[in-house]
């Protein structure tokens, strides 16, 4: 790659999901001109009222000023056509944590974006990044960005190289994430759960344990954590706002690739997951919102 990482004004976010919406928000706030692809018309209407829903808050907080909300919406636009996003510099996925979705997405992203030394960066918590790169034709091309919820807070981005990863390419993307973004940027291996959640989900998986074989409830585990240990939130609430769907997916991620037992999800998030029960999103979880 010889482009210079600084040259990068044009970006693509597929999906405008929490994480989506979050990435869009803050890559148009840095004054990038931002492009969403989404699948629908209604995906569209959602993902519009999450990133102006979050754009109202900053204002009521005196976080950003009428002017400038306006001017962040201005440098977003929204399309349901993929091939709107060929003249990107970079693209970022942040669709469902589901691998034949996003190998399906790179597939199409590989041979729509135009510049062969444009950035494809999936936006994974858990899943291989050497796996999603191996379906597109340049997989030097292909990084992993794994942002933190909520995005426009969370100050820690994950950038995971595979072992086809171009050094340019990670160069690029860690710019775009760091300088321009002002994200705190740490590289991470390229496996399960890279560094973050391979920390965090066994003790994650514990709590939900604990609830699962009556120990305690979650609201005693919970304050346990966060008056004991000083932490800003408890372990099932922390679940609740990452999605219990994705922390399942994340769990039987790490479980596939490294047979411990401290990975599996037990049961009982397996079935409020099967019930419907996925956290904050659906207004029920371990608590009700």
């Amino acid at each position: 790659m010889t482009h210079s990482s600084t040259d990068i004004r044009r970006v693509g976010v597929v999906g405008c999901g929490l994480m989506g919406a979050g990435i869009a928000e803050i890559a148009a706030k840095a004054g990038l001109d931002v492009t969403v692809a989404v699948s629908s018309d209604d995906s569209r209407g959602r993902g519009l009222r999450r990133l102006t829903g979050s754009l109202d808050r900053a204002v009521a907080k005196a976080r950003l000023g009428e002017a400038e909300r306006e001017a962040v919406l201005g440098r977003i636009t929204f399309t349901t056509s993929l091939e709107d996003l060929a003249d990107r510099q970079v693209v970022i996925e942040a669709v469902v944590e589901h691998e034949p979705t996003k190998l399906d997405l790179f597939t199409m992203l590989d041979k729509i974006v135009e510049d062969e030394e444009a950035v494809l960066a999936t936006n994974t918590s858990s899943l291989s990044v050497v796996r999603i790169a191996s379906v597109t034709q340049n997989p030097g091309r292909v990084v992993g960005t794994h942002f933190f919820n909520p995005v426009p807070v969370l100050p820690l981005v994950e950038l995971v190289g595979s072992v086809l990863t171009e050094e340019s390419a990670l160069d690029r993307a860690e710019h775009l994430v760091g300088g321009i973004l002002g994200k705190t940027v740490i590289r991470t291996p390229d496996r399960a759960g890279f560094l973050v959640n391979a920390l965090l989900f066994p003790y994650l998986m514990a709590a939900v344990r604990m609830v699962d074989q009556g120990f305690a409830t979650a609201d005693v585990v919970d304050q346990g954590m966060v008056k004991g240990c000083s932490h800003p939130l408890g372990p099932l609430r922390l679940l609740d706002l990452i999605g219990l769907d994705t922390s399942v997916a994340i769990a039987e991620s790490l479980y596939a690739e490294h047979k411990e037992p401290l990975y599996a999800p037990p049961p009982l998030l397996l079935r409020m997951v099967e019930g419907g029960l996925l956290g904050k999103k659906t207004g029920r979880g371990f608590y009700t919102y």
